[in-house]
C-alpha cells in the first residue's frame, strides 16, 4: 500500500462531508466563489482513451476573487483525486502530470469534499484566487506557465475497493449526520487569468493509505480566462452593448456639405 501517495481531508472534510446524489459520471467538479455563487461551467469536449474519459470545460474567471473547488464523488467506493492548478499540484506544488504516483486527497463513497487553496502543511492551505499570469503562484513561485489557466482534476479507483451502500439504503439504517454551514495585482493587456497564493486558511488533513490503480477512469479539465478572452474565442456569445442615438453621440456640430 502507498500511504506516502494519499492525504485525505480530515477534520474539515468529516465536517463538510455530505452525501452527494448519484448520477451516471463519476465526479461532478464545481469551481465555487467565496461569495457562494457556483461559477457557470461551459461543456466544450468529451473523449475516452485507453479507459480514461477526459471531459472539458470552460469558466469565465472574476479577478481578485477567492474560489474553492468542490468534488462529489457519485461512485460506491473511495476514489483518490489528483488535483493540478495552473499545471502544479495543489498539496505539492511540484510539476504534475495527472498521475496516479502523485499526492492525492481521498474522498469516500458517495461523499463530497471543498478545496481551497495550496497546502503548506498538515493544517493550513493558502486560499486560490483568480489572478493575473504574472502574478500566479505557478510562475512566480516556479516560472512555469506551461498550463496557465487550468484546473485539472485525475480521478483514481482503488485496488481491492470494496462498495459501500447506496446514501438511500445508508438512511434506511441509521439517521444522517448534519453538515455545518459552511490582493489583487496590475493585468496587463491580454495577459491570462491564473491562480495567486492567497491568504493562510485552517485546514487539517490526515494521511491515510490509498493505492490507486495504474491510470485514472476520469480527468476533468477547467480552462478559466477573462470574459474578455471567452468572448473572443467565440465560448461566450457576447454581444456589444447597442449604442443610444440620443445618451452617445458626443460629436459637434457638423459642417453643411461645401462650407
Amino acid at each position: 500500500m502507498k500511504a506516502a501517495h494519499a492525504v485525505i481531508v480530515g477534520l474539515v472534510f468529516l465536517i463538510v462531508a455530505v452525501p452527494a446524489p448519484s448520477f451516471g459520471s463519476r465526479v461532478a467538479v464545481e469551481v465555487v466563489p467565496d461569495l457562494g455563487n457556483t461559477l457557470i461551467l461551459i461543456p466544450f469536449r468529451e473523449s475516452a482513451s485507453g479507459g480514461t474519459l477526459t471531459v472539458k470545460k470552460y469558466l469565465e474567471a472574476r479577478k481578485g476573487e477567492n474560489y474553492s473547488i468542490l468534488i462529489r464523488n457519485h461512485l460506491p467506493e473511495r476514489i483518490g483525486v489528483v488535483i493540478a492548478v495552473d499545471g502544479r499540484n495543489i498539496i505539492t506544488g511540484r510539476k504534475s502530470f495527472l498521475a496516479g504516483s502523485e499526492m492525492m486527497y481521498i474522498i469516500g463513497p458517495y461523499e463530497q469534499t471543498r478545496l481551497e487553496g495550496w497546502r503548506t502543511s498538515n493544517d493550513t492551505v493558502n486560499r486560490f484566487y483568480f489572478t493575473s499570469s504574472a502574478d500566479s503562484y505557478s510562475v512566480r513561485t516556479f516560472s512555469d506557465s506551461s498550463a496557465m489557466g487550468v484546473i485539472a482534476v485525475a480521478v483514481f479507483r482503488e485496488k481491492n475497493r470494496y462498495t459501500a451502500l447506496s446514501p438511500e439504503r445508508r438512511a434506511a439504517g441509521r439517521a444522517a449526520v448534519p453538515s455545518a454551514p459552511r490582493s489583487e495585482s496590475k493585468q496587463e493587456e491580454k495577459d491570462e487569468a491564473g491562480t495567486g497564493f492567497g491568504n493562510e486558511q485552517y485546514s487539517p488533513v490526515v494521511p491515510v493509505e490509498f493505492e490507486p490503480e495504474r491510470y485514472a477512469v476520469e480527468k476533468v479539465l477547467v480552462k478559466y480566462a477573462w470574459r474578455e478572452e471567452l468572448c473572443r474565442k467565440g465560448i461566450l456569445h457576447c454581444r456589444p452593448e447597442e449604442k443610444n442615438r440620443m445618451w452617445d453621440k458626443e460629436d459637434y456640430a457638423p459642417y453643411p456639405p461645401g462650407y
